[in-house]
């Protein structure tokens, strides 16, 4: 593979993965719009937000299994059509009710995108390179939280909340037209895989026996969750406790977005001296401690605008690196199973972000707490299970090897 169709395939790769973020974050400067348009509240427009993610964790398990049978690029296009179909029901609706369920279904089919490029991944590039390009993937995933809220915001003011999701179906057209012409197939169609419940349900318990991934889609899953807890906080945060603009509030979001920016390039350099799973524990460690200043900080009213904004930025770095190498170490150990593997991290990734998303949701009062809370739970919870479960793992390698010398004795 060339230079130029390695940044190609990488490009789009990284833009079927921004498709899920774009429909995250650009519709969150409309939120008060949203609110006022179809009679409602903000906390229930927040809502449209957890159905996306729910969507999107119970879709990535559909496309998992059918990606493997299929091959990876037929089960795209349906789900990309689905997307790009639900996007413009969004933008025609009257009610939050049917907004919510829109949401549902627009997530179901973008999901496709973030399932089969991780997917691709892992066929196109060889093991040892796959952290590298999950790390490049991340950059280009960063960019969209700087680009969507800010363009949504000028797009909300100037043409109506309605226009982020027309805009977001013409994107996703082009890039199904991007994927067609220019990316590879990956993994050709396997008709030997059955789509039956019993032996796709097979494949998924021999996936999550494989203690790598179980113990990597865990503690990554849960930590990575703290981002999606910073996301449906945030609009409320800032535009009604703070008083921000939908332009000002997008700044605020492409300002903190730099946060992943810079931790996904320092990623790839740390990837030339220390492994993943180094990073990750390291990474994990950080977060809990920057996640019990910002926590303490809002408790006790330390922070104002400006210095809330440099905690969540200091936080957030750690997602750049912890993202990554989660999913490399997840995906490590298979090739054949590597779509339902996909899948199943994805799904459990989102749904953890649908939960993080929902208790903001739930225990909004009016202060920054319910959000930064839930921030520091994901990281503290995704480095206990990390702990624990190393050393499980370890515990039972120690006395297998015990076992095996006292059977060479007798």
């Amino acid at each position: 593979m060339t230079r130029r169709q390695y940044f190609i395939v990488i490009l789009i790769l990284g833009a079927l993965s921004t498709i899920s973020p774009f429909a995250i974050d650009m519709y969150l400067p409309g939120f008060p719009a949203i609110a006022e348009d179809l009679n409602t509240t903000i906390s229930r427009v927040q809502f449209s937000l957890t159905s996306y993610l729910i969507g999107i964790s119970a879709g990535q398990l559909l496309y998992g299994p059918l990606l493997d049978r299929f091959g990876r690029k037929m089960p795209l296009y349906a789900g990309l059509t689905i997307y790009i179909i639900a996007s413009l029901g969004c933008a025609l609706t009257t009610s939050v009710d049917s907004l919510i369920s829109m949401r549902f279904l627009q997530a179901v089919g973008g999901c496709a995108g973030m399932v089969a490029a991780q997917a691709l991944v892992r066929d196109i590039f060889p093991v040892n390179k796959t952290a590298q390009a999950f790390s490049l993937l991340t950059l280009v995933i960063a960019v969209s939280p700087m680009i969507a809220p800010t363009v949504g915001g000028y797009m909300t003011a100037a043409f109506g909340w309605h226009s982020v999701f027309i805009a977001l179906a013409v994107i996703t057209a082009i890039i199904m037209a991007g994927v067609h012409f220019l990316l590879p197939v990956g993994k050709l169609a396997d008709p030997t895989i059955s789509l039956r419940p019993k032996p796709v349900l097979n494949n998924f318990l021999t996936v999550l026996k494989q203690p790598q991934f179980l113990i990597y889609m865990l503690a990554g899953g849960i930590a990575t969750a703290a981002p999606f807890a910073y996301i449906a906080g945030s609009a409320d945060v800032f535009m009604n406790i703070y008083k921000v603009s939908e332009q000002e509030y997008g700044w605020i979001f492409a300002t903190i977005a730099f946060a992943m920016i810079g931790s996904t390039q320092l990623n790839h350099v740390l990837l030339k001296r220390f492994t993943s799973q180094q990073i990750i524990i390291v990474t994990l460690y950080y977060q809990t401690a920057v996640g019990l200043l910002l926590v303490a900080g809002t408790w006790y009213g330390w922070y104002g605008k400006y210095a809330l904004v440099m905690m969540i930025f200091i936080f957030l770095t750690g997602q750049g690196l912890t993202n990554p190498n989660a999913t490399a170490l997840s995906l490590a150990p298979f090739t054949k199973h590597t779509g339902s593997a996909a899948a199943l991290m994805g799904s459990f990734r989102m749904a953890m972000g649908g939960l993080a998303s929902a208790i903001v949701s739930f225990l909004h009062n009016g202060t920054t707490i319910p959000m930064v809370s839930i921030m520091l739970g994901c990281a503290l919870v995704g480095l206990i299970i990390l702990l624990a479960s190393t050393r499980i793992v370890r515990y039972r390698a120690s006395r297998r090897m015990v076992e095996e010398d006292s059977s060479v004795l007798l």
